[in-house]
């Protein structure tokens, strides 16, 4: 059985290895569609959609209103500390497919029930394009 949540969130970035309109500071309005496979319990659910949120959105809320920055872009990291601006920094390029993975880490450490057997990530960088993989737990 599967089941999927949505969650969103607004978050700054740039890519500064791209030699077009991604290299300049901009910022999206994130959709990750989480979906979670595995057996049912003796209710009949695989996990329960409050314990879906319970599990992902304090994951979602540290990014939420933030700037994620790879740790060598020094001269944004600097930036956003003289503005004591919210961000994340991460040791990866703040592409949709790195976040994606970055976020299928995260809620899979999460997960405690032996239960579950899947988990997708799908997050969506804009309306029309998005990044997505799975790992089987």
């Amino acid at each position: 059985m599967k089941i999927s949540k949505e969650f969103k969130w607004e978050m700054g970035h740039r890519l500064p290895f791209h030699s077009g309109k991604c290299k300049n500071i901009h910022g999206h309005t994130y959709k990750m569609r989480v979906e979670i496979e595995g057996d049912l319990d003796e209710n009949g659910m695989v996990i329960d959609y409050y314990d879906v949120s319970e599990i992902i959105s304090p994951i979602v809320d540290e990014l939420d209103h933030s700037f994620m920055v790879i740790e060598t872009d020094k001269e944004i990291i600097d930036f956003l500390d003289k503005l004591k601006s919210k961000k994340v920094v991460v040791p990866f390029e703040t592409t949709a497919e790195n976040i994606t993975l970055h976020m299928l880490e995260k809620i899979k450490e999460r997960i405690t029930s032996d239960r579950i057997k899947r988990i997708k990530v799908r997050v969506y960088e804009t309306e029309k394009t998005y990044a997505e993989d799975e790992i089987s737990l």
